[in-house]
């Protein structure tokens, strides 16, 4: 019997979201594909997954590029020694500042709707072209709150991340019934990795520990998305600490 594989996109830092959702695919026996755009963190995420003994390979890549997502998909679907086409992909790049709308260039909010819904599209387009034909697979979007309502100083922010979630409910309508399985995960809070870490670190220390997202337990959430059965799929799920207001 073929391994499994999956696809992660938007992979960076070891402790973040991409990184704990590629360990948690590949500690379920899946050869985990990171897609992101620095070699050097793709490297040592793919090093320690291996020496934990499970499989993964890094795929540097502009997530905005429609030819480096194709390339990506292509590589994909013609894995070597065994290795099935993907059963799962997730989409979770994307980027976050507060910018005062009227100091809000043009080139920013382009270049934020490029990462977090243009980028999306991409990889969800890919997604359903390779997956369909197969008759099965996961697609999961990481959101936000901003996927739900605009904040003021985060209109660039809340229009790519709400396009991403209109993104992922057609594609669920679509082709759900065709036995895909699209889904789109709501992160509500500050999440407890590197980025806020390092840019943001008296925000960490007033949260505190029970104020933070753990990555971990978000990857875990994707897992029992991509192994629900067919009769009780979720399409969204929202996750937030239980301190955070909503």
């Amino acid at each position: 019997m073929q391994q499994q594989s999956a696809v992660i996109i938007g992979v960076g830092a070891e402790q973040g979201i991409g990184g704990a959702l590629c360990r948690r695919f590949a500690r379920e026996g899946l050869h985990v594909i990171a897609g992101g755009r620095t070699a050097a963190k793709l490297d040592l995420l793919v090093d320690a997954i291996r020496r934990d003994g499970h499989s993964a390979e890094a795929f540097v890549m502009d997530v905005t590029a429609e030819a480096d997502v194709l390339a990506l998909f292509d590589h994909a679907m013609n894995l070597p020694n065994g290795i099935a086409p993907p059963s799962v992909v997730v989409f979770n790049a994307g980027n976050n500042q507060m910018i005062d709308f009227r100091q809000l260039s043009a080139e920013q909010f382009e270049a934020f709707w490029r990462v977090g819904c243009l980028a999306g599209f991409l990889a969800g387009r890919e997604a359903a072209r390779r997956l369909l034909p197969l008759g099965r697979g996961t697609v999961i979007f990481t959101g936000a709150s901003a996927s739900l309502r605009g904040k003021p100083g985060f209109a660039h922010f809340s229009a790519a991340k709400g396009g991403l979630r209109m993104i992922a409910q057609s594609m669920a309508r679509e082709y759900g019934p065709l036995g895909l399985h699209v889904a789109h995960v709501i992160v509500d809070g500050g999440v407890d990795g590197e980025r806020l870490r390092m840019a943001y670190p008296a925000f960490v220390e007033r949260a505190g520990a029970d104020g933070l997202l753990n990555v971990d337990a978000i990857a875990e959430q994707y897992w029992q998305i991509h192994a629900q059965h067919p009769s009780a799929w979720t399409h969204e799920v929202d996750l937030r600490p239980f301190r955070e207001a909503f």
